[in-house]
């Protein structure tokens, strides 16, 4: 693992990378960097919480000369609006010695504020694809000037269903320009995607997705049912001293939003929701709450997850097992960054015991169990979902009879 001073860059850059304290590059931005400025299309393949960003920000900023025209040459999509800010935020930082014009662009807010900030001109834009596509149409953004397109979170982006906004945007783009892309993931449509329209870039995969962390040790919990579940981790949080900074991952909206109903009577300001559903302003301040220490626990959904960037998260807690056993690696990623220790804590029930040996195979691991604490309530209280999901099984064993 090479060190930052060891790579050619110049001395803006250098002081910006020193005051973030960055010393030592990633993996994924060690086999990155040459390959992004000497020009080359190329698919990054890593975890979440390797160093993404940084990955294709360095590269870019080390190439992008001053100029004084209005179209921008770098253009970044993302696909959430709390991942533009954070992209925003990390381009900010990198820029503190370097006159570039940095402008994010998301739906959710007036499209002409940003229509304004464009007017100015810009170097950088970072962007959804919607609220790109949006501006483009109504010739508030020239993208004809665009050199280099970076695509960042590429698997969240098809899982959204923007497949249909990434081609009209391709058109918009001139044909001469360097293509970026990174991903968490290779799935079929990834695979697709890039064979349909990046053919030539070449791909850099950074570990397997099945592949863990060591420094993240994990432990999961067979519970009955969803109520018994609420009362383990009532039971766990109460512990402050260990789980400093929990990141409760849900598979869903609704279970979300019920979930942090059950537990705000016991841990009222310690602990925030966020999913796509809350609003912008809402997600925001929870994120920077969370972020800062004055809340403890936050409750979040796969997807709206991905588009976050925190640090120091202690422990990340599996309340659903995911369906997809890629997307228990990116939860746990979440913790155990920067060579710290992170603790994974995975509940599942005797319906999810398929997709948690899914997990298990993929990793070619045997998650240790732990018993659930005596003082821990079973009860034989079921959601409306489980009792439909038990009378449905109880018909089903009937006929069988």
């Amino acid at each position: 693992m090479s060190h930052f001073s060891d790579i050619n860059l110049n001395k803006q850059l250098q002081n910006a990378v020193s005051d973030l304290e960055l010393t030592k590059q990633t993996p994924i931005q060690e086999k990155t960097f040459s390959e992004i400025l000497s020009g080359t299309d190329i698919v990054g393949i890593a975890q979440t919480g390797t160093g993404k960003t940084i990955a294709y920000c360095l590269p870019l900023l080390q190439e992008l000369s001053y100029s004084d025209q209005k179209n921008p040459r770098i253009l970044i999509l993302v696909p959430t609006r709390e991942l533009v800010v954070q992209v925003v935020e990390t381009m900010e930082s990198l820029t503190e010695y370097i006159s570039c014009r940095i402008v994010g662009v998301y739906g959710g807010t007036n499209i002409n504020t940003q229509k304004i900030k464009l007017q100015d001109g810009a170097d950088v834009v970072v962007a959804t694809p919607g609220r790109l596509y949006d501006l483009a149409l109504c010739r508030a953004l020239q993208l004809k000037g665009i050199k280099k397109l970076v695509i960042d979170e590429v698997d969240v982006m098809l899982d959204l269903g923007f497949r249909f906004q990434l081609i009209n945007i391709f058109e918009l783009l001139p044909e001469r320009r360097q293509n970026i892309m990174f991903s968490a993931t290779m799935t079929e449509e990834v695979d697709e995607l890039i064979s349909s329209f990046f053919s030539r870039s070449k791909r850099v995969q950074i570990a397997l997705s099945g592949t863990p962390l060591d420094n993240i040790s994990q432990i999961k919990y067979s519970v009955p049912n969803y109520y018994t579940k609420v009362n383990l981790l009532v039971h766990i949080l109460r512990n402050k001293e260990e789980l400093k900074k929990v990141l409760v991952f849900v598979s869903s909206k609704k279970i979300a939003d019920r979930l942090f109903e059950a537990l705000e009577e016991f841990f009222i300001s310690d602990i925030a929701v966020i999913h796509s559903n809350k609003s912008q302003n809402y997600r925001f301040k929870s994120i920077k709450k969370y972020d800062e220490g004055t809340c403890r626990i936050l409750i979040a959904t796969d997807i709206i997850a991905r588009g976050m960037d925190l640090d120091k998260i202690s422990h990340v807690i599996n309340f659903d097992t995911p369906i997809y056993p890629e997307n228990y690696m990116h939860r746990i990623g979440r913790t155990g960054r920067a060579e710290e220790k992170g603790k994974s804590l995975l509940f599942y029930t005797e319906k999810e015991e398929k997709n948690k040996e899914f997990i298990e195979d993929l990793m070619n691991y045997k998650i240790p169990v732990s018993e659930i604490p005596e003082e821990v309530e079973i009860t034989q209280q079921l959601t409306e979902e489980e009792r439909k999901s038990n009378g449905k099984n109880f018909y089903r064993n009937v006929k069988k009879v």
